[in-house]
């Protein structure tokens, strides 16, 4: 035991200060967006909205995704990522407090595009900031560490969240995720001013290469929507299977969510850092992340025993603490050659746009088809995401068997 806690221990050394400070701000904002997983049950329970005005909602939230995350990359191109991430996060808190007030359908609408817009555009920025603050052989560590930060952050969220609805009900949502917001940004003024940090891999290129010209990443960007729009379900269709076919209470459901961001917590960064020692290359781990995450729904049809939502939720899990990081490392180094702000605004917008099919297109199904076949139609789509990923891996060898002569020829 001991000698796994230090082995545990190792695995975050060497990281800068900065990506641990940044890993906290991140925390802190995180730990707030605890009504993002309790939305769906909000406007249905709470405004009483039908689940197919539930699905157009959640529509408008992953159009506001896109635009934000579409935005941020421009800015942090234009004005640097330390002044959007400030605003950003500033002006989230602020909108997530005015939120509660609205209920009607189409105010409802135009407030989660609002929210999402703004809140969204902190994302390519965040990456950007973490490249520049990882040296490259720390970069997938870096990654790590911010979404080790995210998950504790969510664990700790729907758990609190469920306590939260029961006691003070939905507004208190709203109010902890725009208080923490503020407190984030307060944060981040204080220990990533320009005048305080150190920038550790600043890229600069003369001649970017622009992303609409690199095909790889165009085939990594139809994988990276399919994995998006499956993995969504588990926030938005998921909590309404709990509820409506098992029964679950809103503490339940928030426990059940939070053992995701625990497991990756306790294990995510060993994981990754014995992965990075590996053999495999990063497109087969987001191959079998994926597939994973498709299987944690074929399981969901196999039995009505309630132990298998443990099941389902510990495959989505490690499928996901595959793939993330690992994507996220492969846009980083294809970013290195273009404009950071756009490459990593174009990742983002993967999953944006996920928001907005994945999100109405599983309440719909729902409504229509019942549990079951959706859980069906999601493994399918998990195939299909795989098989980009092996067209990505042929592309990738392809573009290195051809890079090798002109090496040898310069060397």
């Amino acid at each position: 035991m001991k000698k796994l806690y230090f082995n545990y221990l190792d695995t975050f050394k060497g990281l800068s200060k900065e990506v641990w400070w940044l890993a906290l701000i991140t925390l802190i904002n995180r730990a707030g967006t605890m009504v993002i997983p309790f939305l769906s049950l909000y406007l249905t329970k709470s405004l009483e909205f039908t689940k197919i005005d539930v699905a157009w909602i959640m529509s408008c939230f992953g159009l506001g995704s896109v635009a934000g995350s579409w935005l941020g990359g421009k800015l942090t191109d234009k004005i640097g990522y330390y002044k959007v991430m400030k605003a950003s996060l500033l002006l989230t808190g602020l909108l997530f407090i005015a939120l509660q007030f609205v209920d009607t359908f189409s105010g409802f609408c135009i407030g989660i595009f609002l929210v999402m817009l703004v809140a969204d555009t902190f994302r390519p920025a965040m990456f950007v900031a973490l490249s520049a603050y990882s040296k490259p052989e720390n970069k997938i560590r870096s990654v790590t560490l911010i979404r080790l930060a995210i998950n504790l952050g969510f664990s700790a969220g729907p758990a609190v969240g469920g306590i939260i609805i029961t006691s003070l009900g939905y507004s208190g949502l709203f109010w902890v995720d725009g208080v923490t917001c503020i407190l984030a940004t307060i944060l981040l003024i204080n220990v990533l001013h320009p005048k305080k940090s150190k920038v550790v891999d600043e890229v600069k290129v003369e001649n970017p290469v622009s992303v609409f010209s690199d095909k790889a990443f165009w085939i990594f960007f139809v994988s990276m929507f399919m994995f998006g729009f499956i993995f969504l379900q588990y926030f938005s269709t998921m909590p309404l299977y709990y509820k409506d076919e098992h029964h679950l209470s809103e503490l339940k459901i928030g426990l059940l969510l939070g053992l995701n961001g625990f497991i990756i917590f306790a294990l995510e960064m060993p994981l990754i850092a014995w992965l990075q020692k590996s053999k495999y290359s990063k497109e087969f781990l987001m191959f079998f992340g994926l597939f994973l995450t498709g299987l944690s729904f074929l399981v969901l049809n196999l039995t009505g025993w309630i132990g298998v939502l443990i099941i389902g939720m510990l495959l989505m899990t490690i499928g996901e603490m595959i793939a993330f990081p690992f994507s996220n490392a492969f846009v980083m180094d294809r970013a290195k050659k273009g404009n950071q702000g756009e490459y990593m605004a174009y990742y983002s917008i993967a999953f944006s746009a996920s928001h907005i099919f994945g999100h109405n297109a599983g309440l719909q199904l729902i409504d229509k088809l019942g549990f079951d076949s959706t859980w069906s139609i999601m493994t399918g789509l998990s195939i299909i995401g795989m098989l980009a990923l092996l067209l990505l891996m042929r592309v990738v060898k392809k573009e290195k068997h051809e890079l090798k002569p002109s090496n040898s020829t310069f060397n």
